[in-house]
Formats: C-alpha cells, structure tokens, sequence
C-alpha cells in the first residue's frame, strides 16, 4: 500500500539513528567483532527473588488469568506504603492509578489534557516519549531549552507569555535521562509557584529517585508543597527494581487527573494482569536493601567509566543520577550521529548520539550503566587504544 492510506502522524514517522546504529551492529557481530553495548537502558540487574517467587505463584492460579479490569486493593495500599516509607509523602487510594508502563502513561495522558492546537511543554533534550504525548493528542509541542551553563535546569522566567496562556502541561524529569542531573530543593519551590501562576499542570516523570550519586536522596515532586495542586508524577517499578518487562507504572497526585486519566484508560484497556499485580505489591512492601546495593553498584561504574575516560582524554563529567553517563563529544566530528558511527566502526562501542533526544543534544552522546565494572574497564583500554582520544583518528 502507498502512504495515501495512512494517517500524516504514521508517514511522519521515521527510523532514525537507531536503525542505522543497529544495522552496523549487526554487520560487526557477522565479522565475529566484539561489541559492547552501552546505548540501550535496560538494567543488567535480576529482580529480586520475594518479587519474582510472587509473579511465580500467581501465575500459578487460574483465576489471574481474567481481565482484572480494576487495580487490586491492596496494590493501591502497596503504593502508598512505599510513597509513605520512601518519601514521607501520603496518599489517599483515589490520587493513585496503574498504568502499562510510564511510557504507555505518557502516550495516552495528553488526550486527557488537549484539544487540537493546544500546547505542551517538553524539555530539549529530553526523553523522546515526552515530545509524544502531546503529538499522540495532537496538540502543538514547545520545548524548553535545558542547557549545560544552566545546570541543565529550565529557565521558566524565560518561556514566552504567549506560549504559556495556550499551555496545558508541562513535563519535567529528574534525575533526567539523558543529561543525567539532579533538581535541588528550590526548583521545586518555584516549579510549583510557576504552575500555579500560569494555570499549567505538572507532569513529573520519577523513574530515577532511587538511582542518585549525590549526597542527597531522590525526592518525589509530591514531597513539597503544593505540588498535588499542580500535577501529577509518574512512579515506575522498572529501574528500581528492575522490572522493565513487567510493563507496570503508577500515576500519583492530583486525584482529579487520576480520575480522568482512570476513565481515558478504561475506555482503552481491561487492567492491569494480576501476577504483575501481585509481583508490584511484593515488591512494594517487601525488603528492598537491594536497591541501596545496586544503587551503589551503579554509582562504583559511574566513577569507574567516567573516571577511566577522563584519563584517556575524554573530559566526561560524573553522573548525578540515573542509570546513564551524558558526554560531550570530542571536536573534530560533525555530529553526535557521526562520532557514534566511527566510534562503533573503530572500538565496537555503542552508545546514543545525544540528537536522539532532540535538538539541544547535539554534540553529546549517552552511555548507559548496564555492563560491571570489569567490562567498563575493558571498554576504556578498547577507547584508549582507538587513539580517537589523542588525535590520532
């Protein structure tokens, strides 16, 4: 079939640098070349067994195999014991929701907010399904230039007047992938004052709190004041406790958003399957001295990856937070997408070219965390041997 039959969203829709980088990882792996992946977020680390023996069990019975429809009460008890326990932070049953994944959340919470010709606001760079949920809605999308001079923090008193009378939400996200930062306090604060005095509500995108490398925590959005007035956050079970495939998020805060947000979702699915139901409330209420485990297994391969290349020559800042590494490119390379092809053709790594998150990520790449730290190692001396860090390319 020709274009003619599909809609303008799917023509606009194109492969990107993704398929180009896979298709030379591919043509590497058929010339028996090693490969180290350090471009796809996905964590290396196996859920923990209390929450997989869960998952187990129920799947175990026939009865978790119907439609749930609803989330089971005690998953909504789960989550506010952990918001309680985690963040200091209460609940009530009716300001929390389950969604397939905080992705799937993203794609679909526009329609809640916009009417065509509406405006969101989305963060440059930022993570890519950001900019899609106000395109899935058809609203017009306006980004806000998080820029490294800034500490990669918005300039709210910069946005235009005009764009924030058409404005219907605002996404924010930190610790935020890609550009790797953590927000203090008293953005917050002012995050909030802001939404307030322009009417706009607060997406808050929490799927790093637990993966910080500075001397502070992660908080939640909903830890300050006045933030369930404004928005809600987006509360994923995949990094935390490594449960990508499991495909379970939850929506915390405004109980008027959830409420609309709960009715978009039943017109659209039948709920949540049960064992992954039963695998969240366990991990939820059960131990989780894991997490402090391998946040600190990821913060050892923080220092050991940026360390390393900064002894190579390349001058990579240490992570705040998240599972990645942002890094300016070394000169000489005309774009993030060019550097990324070379290093892979010449070294076997793989990383993304900052361009896949937008404009204001050109000229940086992302690493991700995902390998231990003998790999990391191995990965530097494979750099450092490229001579690409010496001018020798």
């Amino acid at each position: 079939m020709d274009s003619s039959h599909f809609s303008t969203l799917i023509n606009n829709f194109k492969p990107g640098i993704f398929g180009a980088l896979n298709e030379k990882k591919e043509k590497l792996l058929r010339a028996g070349r090693k490969v180290y992946n350090l471009s796809v977020g996905t964590p290396d680390f196996p859920p923990a067994p209390h929450v997989m023996k869960a998952m187990q069990e129920a799947c175990g019975k026939a009865e978790n195999y119907k439609y749930s429809l609803a989330d089971l009460p005690e998953l909504l008890e789960a989550v506010k014991y952990r918001y309680e326990k985690r963040f200091g932070v209460h609940i009530e049953t009716d300001e929390v929701m389950s969604v397939y994944g905080s992705q799937e959340a993203m794609a679909h919470i526009g329609k809640v907010f916009c009417d065509p010709g509406d405006v969101i606001l989305v963060p440059d760079p930022g993570y890519p399904m950001f900019e899609m949920s106000g395109i899935m809605a058809g609203a017009d999308v306006e980004y806000y230039p998080i820029k490294e001079e800034n500490g990669y923090l918005p300039d709210l008193d910069s946005i235009p007047k005009e764009t924030l009378k058409k404005a219907k939400y605002m996404i924010v996200s930190y610790p935020l992938n890609p550009v790797c930062v953590c927000a203090p306090d008293e953005f917050y604060e002012k995050l909030i004052a802001f939404a307030k005095k322009n009417d706009i509500v607060i997406l808050h995108d929490n799927a790093y709190s637990d993966i910080t490398f500075t001397d502070r925590p992660g908080r939640s959005f909903l830890s300050f004041e006045g933030a369930k007035d404004v928005g809600v956050e987006f509360y994923s079970l995949s990094k935390s406790y490594n449960l990508t495939g499991a495909r379970i998020s939850f929506v915390v805060g405004n109980k008027d958003i959830v409420s609309r947000f709960r009715l978009l979702r039943s017109q659209i699915d039948y709920g949540i399957f049960y064992p992954v139901q039963y695998a969240a409330i366990a991990a939820l209420t059960g131990p989780d001295d894991f997490i402090e485990e391998q946040r600190r297994q990821y913060a050892a391969r923080n220092q050991a990856l940026c360390g390393g290349l900064r002894k190579i020559g390349w001058n990579v800042p240490d992570s705040q937070g998240t599972m990645f590494v942002w890094a300016k490119i070394p000169a000489g390379y005309e774009s993030s997408a060019d550097f990324c092809l070379k290093l892979m053709e010449k070294t076997g790594v793989i990383v993304t070219p900052g361009s896949a998150f937008g404009k204001g990520g050109e000229g940086y790449v992302r690493m991700a965390l995902v390998v231990d730290e003998e790999t990391i190692a191995e990965v530097v001396r494979v750099l450092d041997e490229s001579g690409m860090f010496r001018g020798e390319v």
